[in-house]
């Protein structure tokens, strides 16, 4: 039952992007940068809490 509504997340996903490109590609792209945005920060963050570790947690 769980793979089919992960499957259904997916779909609803793909056919909203998909829509939003077609319909207004500037916000396609603002939510593009967006999502980098949040991968960037989030890249970051693991990357302070990595040498904080490494340095002994001081």
């Amino acid at each position: 039952m769980a793979v089919n509504a992960k499957k259904v997340a997916v779909y609803v996903v793909v056919v909203f992007a998909l829509y939003v490109i077609v319909t207004d590609p500037a916000k396609a792209t603002d939510y593009v940068q967006i999502g980098f945005q949040g991968i960037s920060d989030a890249a970051q963050a693991l990357g302070d809490f990595a040498t904080w570790v490494a340095d002994g947690g001081k």
